[in-house]
C-alpha cells in the first residue's frame, strides 16, 4: 500500500538504521509440533517500561492446521529506497507468514493495532505451484523487486528448491525468480549483496530427507547441503558454486555485511561429520570470483552417554549444532546460535576474517539444561536458537525450538517453549535481562521473531 511520505521506519544505510527508535514489540511465530491446533502469530510486549513487560499481549490463529510456520518477514523494507529499484511509498505494514510443511503463505495486516495483526490474505500452496512450481516454504525477505519467498521443494516436493517472487501491494504471486539455475537442487537459506548485484544460496535438503526427521543415512552419507551458490542479482543467473566438502553438513543461516560496500558474509554450518563441532566460515570477493574460509570451529563437547539422546549416545559428546547466526547492524558483532550445548556466543567480527569472542551465556543444552532467573523450574530444555538484534545493537532476543521434527531427536522428552533477551555492553558483552523470560504456553513451541519496525535481518541497503 503507497503512503504519501516515505516509512519512517527506512533508513538508507545501516548506520541511519541503528539510530531508529526502540522496538516495543516482537512478533513470534509458535507452531504446534503435534499438528492438532493451528500455529499462531504472538506479539510480545518488549518495552521495558510496560506493565505486561516479557508477556504475550496479542496472538492470531491461522486459520489451518499443521502450517508449521517459518521464517516469516515483511512486505516492505529499507532495500525500497535503493536508486536502481525505488518505491520509497511502500510501508512496513504486512508480515508475509509461511509455512514450511503446508506450503502456504499468509498476509498479516499489523495495522490499525499492531498488538493485533489480521489476517488479510491467504495464497494457498495450489496456486503457488501452479504459478511458481514450489513448495515448503522456508524464509521471506522483502527487496528491491518485491517480496522474494525461498521454497525446499519443487511442487511435487523433489528437487530443485529455489526462489518465487511476490508482488508487495496486491500479493499476487508472480513466479519463479530463476532463469538459469545452473546447477544448484538443493535450498535453504537467500540473501543479498545489493553494492554488488549479487544473491547467496545455501542448502538444506529436500522435504522427504526432513519432514519426518534428520535421516541418519542420509546425513552419515554427505547428502545434505554442503554448498554455497552465488547468483546475478539481476539477470537471475548462477554465477558460482562453491563446496564446502563433504565432512560439513547442513550450511544454514547467510548473514551477509549490512553495509553494502562490503562484499563478505557469514554461513554457519551445523555440524561436521569427523567431530561433531560447528563451523563458522566468511564468504568474500577474491578478485572475480567469490571464496570462502572458516574462521570459527566450535567443539563438541564429551558428555555421560546415559545423558544423552539416542542419536548422539554412540559419540559419548554433545554437539554444538549451529542452527543460526544473526550480525549487527554495524556488522561488528556475530551472534551464534549453539542449540545442543546451550550456549550463545558473541563474537567480535570487525576483522571478519579473525574473529574474537568477546561474549557467552548459557540456557537450556541437551546436557547441561542450564536455568534463567525468572523460570519456574531450574532445568531447561530446548536451547539457543532463532536470533534477532535490535538495530541498535543493544538487545538480543531469541527462543528454543528448531523444528517439529527434529526437536525430539535431540530433546526427546519434548521441548517446553521459552523466549529470552540478552542485553548486550557498548564494547561486547552479553548478559541475561533477569526481568524478561517468556515461558511459552503449552501446546506451541516459538521459533523465528520479528521486531517492530525492522531488525538485523529485516532491511538490506544500498547506501553505506
Amino acid at each position: 500500500m503507497a503512503i504519501w511520505q516515505p516509512d519512517p521506519s527506512f533508513y538508507p544505510s545501516p548506520r541511519m538504521a541503528a539510530k531508529a527508535p526502540k522496538e516495543m514489540l516482537a512478533y513470534v511465530a509458535a507452531f504446534d509440533p503435534d499438528r492438532k491446533k493451528p500455529d499462531a502469530i504472538a506479539v510480545v510486549d518488549v518495552n521495558p517500561g510496560s506493565s505486561t513487560y516479557s508477556r504475550i499481549v496479542g496472538q492470531v490463529e491461522m486459520p489451518n492446521v499443521g502450517d508449521e510456520l517459518h521464517h516469516f518477514g515483511w512486505n516492505a523494507c529499507s532495500s525500497c529506497l535503493c536508486p536502481n529499484a525505488p518505491h520509497p511509498h511502500m510501508e512496513r505494514r504486512y508480515l508475509v507468514v509461511p509455512g514450511l510443511r503446508s506450503s502456504r503463505l499468509y498476509i498479516m495486516d499489523t495495522k490499525p493495532d499492531p498488538k493485533n495483526p489480521t489476517i488479510v490474505k491467504v495464497i494457498e500452496p495450489g496456486e503457488i505451484a501452479e504459478k511458481a512450481g514450489y513448495s515448503r516454504l522456508h524464509t521471506v525477505h522483502c527487496g528491491p523487486e518485491g517480496i522474494y519467498v525461498n521454497a525446499l521443494g519443487d511442487a511435487e516436493g523433489k528437487a530443485p528448491g529455489g526462489i518465487f517472487l511476490v508482488d508487495p501491494d496486491s500479493f499476487d504471486v508472480l513466479g519463479r525468480w530463476e532463469m538459469d539455475r545452473g546447477p544448484q537442487k538443493l535450498a535453504y537459506d537467500f540473501w543479498w549483496h545489493l553494492g554488488y548485484d549479487t544473491m547467496v544460496t545455501s542448502e538444506w535438503g529436500t522435504p522427504d530427507t526432513f519432514e519426518n526427521g534428520l535421516v541418519p543415512e542420509v546425513l552419515l552419507g554427505s547428502k545434505y547441503g554442503r554448498k554455497l551458490h552465488f547468483w546475478d542479482l539481476h539477470k537471475r543467473k548462477h554465477l558460482q558454486e562453491i563446496d564446502l566438502g563433504p565432512e560439513y553438513q547442513l550450511v544454514f543461516e547467510l548473514r551477509p555485511a549490512h553495509d553494502p560496500t562490503k562484499a563478505y558474509g557469514f554461513v554457519g554450518c551445523v555440524i561436521s561429520l569427523k567431530d561433531l563441532s560447528a563451523s563458522i566460515w566468511t564468504w568474500y570477493r577474491d578478485g572475480d570470483k567469490w571464496a570462502v574460509k572458516k574462521i570459527i570451529e566450535i567443539p563438541a563437547e564429551p558428555a555421560d552417554p546415559d545423558l544423552l539422546p539416542p542419536v548422539l549416545k554412540g559419540f559419548k559428546a554433545v554437539a554444538p549444532l549451529v542452527t543460526d547466526i544473526d550480525l549487527s547492524m554495524d556488522d561488528r558483532f556475530l551472534y551464534v546460535s549453539c542449540w545442543g550445548t546451550g550456549d550463545m556466543i558473541q563474537y567480535d567480527v570487525s576483522d571478519p576474517f579473525n574473529p574474537k569472542e568477546t561474549g557467552r551465556v548459557r540456557i537450556g543444552g541437551i546436557v547441561s539444561r542450564a536455568s534463567h532467573a525468572k523460570a519456574q523450574n531450574g532445568a531447561l530444555n530446548g536451547g539457543p536458537q532463532m536470533v534477532e538484534i535490535s538495530r541498535d545493537g543493544k538487545r538480543v532476543y531469541f527462543t528454543n525450538s528448531l523444528y517439529g521434527a527434529i526437536d525430539p531427536q535431540f530433546y526427546p522428552e519434548g521441548i517446553d517453549g521459552w523466549m529470552v533477551k540478552l542485553d548486550v555492553g557498548e564494547n561486547g558483552g552479553i548478559k541475561f535481562d533477569e526481568d524478561f523470560f517468556v515461558d511459552w504456553p503449552k501446546g506451541r513451541r516459538p521459533h523465528q521473531v520479528r521486531l517492530e519496525g525492522g531488525d538485523c535481518s529485516s532491511d538490506s541497503y544500498c547506501y553505506p
